[in-house]
């Protein structure tokens, strides 16, 4: 418990520290989040505050957010200082590849979100209001819509590391994952729909990253599988 507190603490002071440095540039940071949607306002369309603190609590958000991120690899080594030592050699060895491999998979979803949806999403939103109405969003709503995107992007780029964890449980075969490629498709879709607007671009842009990110998992999930049949047969050998 006291070697838990002690990372607890090592996590929350690394968080802090980004934080405090961040602070003079939260503005910053949060234009850099908002220009997609101030890049596809009509010309004069501008973000609005409807709360009194919203113009310094939401910024503040950003930055914590920010800082979160950055910290994120001081924060998961210490998470696998913590668990490390009551792990065998082979698990060692097989969490440590998968934790670098979903953070950086977290973060291309991140990327994939900001850069190629949000230009589409937002471009779209614009223009299809109907004529006389003045798109003007508030700077809180439009945290909130972004972090909903990002969650689901990032999440839809973990599905490889999902697969890969489920066949080495053995809870699922490949065969199993294959044949379930159609229900897997429709299933993709679905969360597209759900969590962006209601167009065919913006739905197309989650199912098929999910899609594809669930054939790379079943392609990997069938390599370390033989991989590990391999080093079996040598070991009877």
């Amino acid at each position: 418990m006291i070697e838990l507190r002690n990372r607890l603490l090592r996590i929350l002071m690394g968080i802090v520290l980004v934080t405090i440095v961040l602070f003079p540039f939260a503005n910053d940071i949060y234009h850099f989040l908002a220009s997609p949607m101030l890049k596809s306002l009509p010309i004069g369309g501008q973000m609005i505050a409807t709360d009194v603190t919203t113009p310094f609590f939401v910024p503040m958000k950003v930055a914590l957010l920010a800082a979160f991120m950055i910290s994120l690899p001081y924060t998961l080594y210490q998470v696998w200082a913590f668990v490390a030592p009551g792990l065998y050699t082979h698990e060692r060895r097989m969490v440590a590849p998968l934790v670098f491999a979903s953070t950086l998979l977290f973060l291309l979803g991140m990327a994939f979100a900001y850069f190629l949806v949000f230009p589409v999403v937002f471009g779209f939103i614009a223009h299809t209001a109907p004529e006389g109405v003045a798109v003007m969003t508030d700077i809180g709503k439009y945290l909130d819509f972004a972090m909903t995107l990002f969650i689901a992007f990032g999440l839809a780029f973990e599905v490889p590391v999902a697969v890969v964890l489920l066949v080495s449980a053995g809870v699922v075969s490949v065969p199993a994952l294959r044949g379930a490629r159609s229900y897997v498709i429709v299933g993709a879709f679905v969360l597209g729909a759900i969590f962006t607007p209601p167009d065919v671009i913006s739905q197309v842009m989650l199912a098929l990253p999910l899609w594809l990110l669930y054939e790379a998992g079943i392609l990997v999930s069938l390599f370390i599988q033989k991989k590990g049949e391999k080093e079996q047969q040598q070991h009877l050998q």
